[in-house]
């Protein structure tokens, strides 16, 4: 059966009606899982299995036959660990039906359909007792409901349940144990993604608005691989704090907590973030653990582990402080039942005031949910900044009348300091435009730039006091786009103002280049490849029903990466496939483009990284990919600002660097869907 669906277009903006499959958001979802990365997870699986044949040891040695509930059971790997390790029954519960189906063959593939019943329910929602989901309550408790954040799939309120409910008292647990560890760090980098940063525009200082400063920001966790921040990135203010554990033998409180931690500020500084991980011990002495921390804090950092389903958290302090060396200071954490939170108060505080624990961060300026984390960091790039304001400062008049079309942007802020005569700025939502409006009041310019909250084609000459735009301009940016080319938007709307523009005007950016370079991931490839066997089970059924699902669609399709956080190597040139004028309106017939890269360094490409370029006059470009030239070893250097474009092989295809082989692409720009197809394949040359 299909059904027609209304999707917004990210490229054209228009509300398009497609005939979609009732299947189409399910295999989405599952193309989308990534299972495999936790598959691939060589030291968890490891980890959780010598916890489970020592959990299953101490059971046997009370003389009990061991019961199982392992809850989030996903393919049903856990509970195998269990049964061979020698538990006597296991209870898998998989709320999520299509992976409790997979889950339910990998257990007969294996053969331990008689010892394993798969329940595809919410765990709340099982039932004990003769004629309940299970028989009897388990007296070993699995589970892996854990994220970055460790609480914030829920894994309180489900362990909560379970003891309550499903588990006997004095049960074994698996992992037995979390610990949460942070440290209080100042970070010009990271501080740069909470907060806006003064602007310098040819002599002229632009300053953020105070309730933007004043503002705890927005309250879910930064979760990124910190380990590709550099700690040259950061200054430590204290040592690492032990935050608080959760012991999952005993009943599980999913109220709200809190704990501190008291420690001397071994060095002075701005206290800005707090950099955040776990460990799971997975057993009672901690003799099994299996820890989050980045690879900068092993001794061998190329020796840390990778996986992306779990990664490290980034909570950024209601305000910044100064702190002294030798400062004793208290770093608190709260938490209710799906999020944590940081504050910090001095001794001295502590000792004159007697504030209450603060409640869970909530922006109240609005621009941190106007803009994300990466949009913060961009506007504070001076680099990129400094780029937009050269190209404005060559194509402004003093007479030029200024049309701006970006969500949320600062150049019509700029084009007014630089002396634009008229300056107009065009936002999607009433909440950027109150944003925009509030750096405005905040530098004295509430006069100087009009903002409206309308669509491009919805605008008149009456709306731009009679005038013509003579500079029309975006950086590009729109909270709609997630892949790369998804910034094509401003083609549209450019086409849609061309009445409104005189006959000599100026666009900038004046085109964009759509790059490619095709690459070996050091980790990111484990997200898409097949498992096969898992620690000595066959797991095909996941990896076939994951393949059906990204054959649906998602396999001819890029999805988006921040590639700044996944290493990989250019094994050939990037080139500059697709070129877009936007001098010209948007064309009504497609435009293509083919060619072929060849290898020039050994290697196992697993995929084409995609970007753009937007040339913003001649001679100055800003790139949302690549940052630097790709170095002799093919090392790259991505932007932080915006994610990627990836294209990944249905399987590694071997390089070499004599030129025999080489990249063949096709792409295709479909002006009436705004969308770019593509295809890509190794061939010999």
């Amino acid at each position: 059966m299909k059904t027609f669906c209304g999707r917004a277009n990210p490229a054209t903006g228009a509300l398009d009606w497609v005939e979609e499959s009732e299947e189409y958001d399910y295999h989405q979802e599952i193309a989308r899982s990534c299972y495999a990365d936790m598959l691939h997870d060589h030291d968890r699986n490891e980890k959780y299995y010598q916890g489970i044949r020592a959990a299953v040891a101490r059971v046997k040695a009370r003389g009990e036959k061991v019961i199982v509930l392992d809850i989030g059971t996903g393919t049903g790997l856990l509970s195998m660990m269990a049964v061979t390790a020698g538990a006597d029954f296991c209870y898998a519960i998989e709320v999520f039906k299509p992976m409790a189906e997979a889950a339910q063959c990998i257990v007969e593939k294996n053969g331990f359909s008689d010892k394993i019943k798969i329940i595809n329910k919410h765990s709340t929602d099982v039932t004990v007792g003769p004629d309940g989901d299970m028989q009897m309550k388990a007296n070993v408790l699995i589970t892996e409901l854990f994220d970055t954040e460790l609480i914030g799939e829920g894994a309180l309120p489900s362990y909560e349940h379970a003891h309550q409910n499903l588990v006997q008292e004095g049960c074994e647990a698996v992992p037995h144990r979390a610990t949460i560890y942070a440290q209080l760090v100042e970070s010009e980098l990271l501080w740069n993604w909470a907060q806006l940063q003064p602007v310098q525009v040819e002599g002229a200082r632009m300053v953020p608005p105070s309730a933007v400063g004043r503002c705890a920001g927005a309250h879910s966790v930064c979760d990124i691989q910190l380990s590709q921040v550099s700690p040259d990135s950061f200054t430590p203010l204290g040592p690492l704090c032990t935050m608080f554990s959760v012991d999952f033998s005993k009943l599980v409180s999913s109220a709200f907590q809190s704990h501190s931690s008291q420690f001397v500020a071994q060095s002075g500084g701005r206290a800005q973030v707090v950099l955040s991980w776990w460990d799971l011990d997975m057993d009672p002495a901690g003799s099994i653990v299996c820890t989050m921390a980045p690879s900068w804090t092993y001794p061998q950092p190329e020796m840390a582990p990778w996986r992306d389903h779990w990664m490290q958290s980034v909570y950024f302090l209601p305000v910044e402080s100064r702190v002294t060396e030798g400062e004793e200071l208290s770093l608190t954490v709260c938490h209710d039942d799906y999020s944590l939170w940081y504050s910090l108060r001095s001794h001295s505080q502590q000792d004159t005031q007697t504030e209450a624990l603060p409640s869970r961060p909530c922006c109240t300026c609005q621009a941190h949910l106007v803009w994300t984390r990466p949009r913060f960091g961009e506007l504070n790039d001076r680099r990129r900044t400094e780029s937009y304001v050269r190209a404005l400062r060559s194509v402004l008049r003093e007479d030029s009348v200024c049309l701006s079309v970006s969500d949320g942007s600062l150049l019509p802020v700029f084009a007014h300091m630089l002396g634009a005569k008229k300056v107009v700025g065009l936002e999607s939502s009433r909440m950027s435009k109150q944003v925009i409006e509030q750096v405005l009041e905040a530098n004295s310019m509430k006069g100087g730039v009009e903002l409206l909250e309308t669509r491009p084609e919805q605008l008149t000459r009456n709306d731009l006091g009679g005038e013509q735009i003579s500079v029309l301009m975006s950086e590009p940016c729109f909270s709609t786009s997630l892949l790369p080319w998804h910034s094509l938007f401003f083609w549209y709307c450019r086409t849609a103002l061309a009445g409104l523009l005189r006959p000599s005007a100026t666009i900038m950016p004046c085109s964009a280049t759509l790059h490619m370079v095709a690459v070996e991931f050091q980790d990111l490839w484990r997200i898409r490849a097949p498992s096969g066997t898992c620690e000595g089970f066959d797991v095909t059924p996941m990896d076939e029903m994951i393949q059906r699902s990204l054959d649906y669609r998602e396999s001819r399709e890029a999805e988006p990466h921040p590639l700044w956080e996944y290493p990989c190597r250019a094994l050939t040139q990037s080139t500059a496939a697709m070129t877009f004028d936007f001098t010209q309106c948007v064309p009504q017939q497609p435009i293509s483009s083919r060619g072929s890269l060849p290898f020039i360094r050994i290697g196992r490409c697993h995929g084409v990284a995609l970007w753009m370029e937007y040339h913003l006059t001649d001679d100055i470009t800003v790139s949302a990919g690549l940052i630097g030239p790709i170095s002799e070893q093919g090392e790259c250097e991505w932007s932080r600002h915006r994610k990627q474009g990836v294209y990944f092989f249905r399987s590694p295809q071997v390089s070499s660097d004599d030129g025999r082989a080489a990249v063949s692409y096709s792409f295709t720009f479909e002006p009436s869907l705004g969308d770019i197809k593509m295809d890509f394949s190794v061939e010999s040359q």
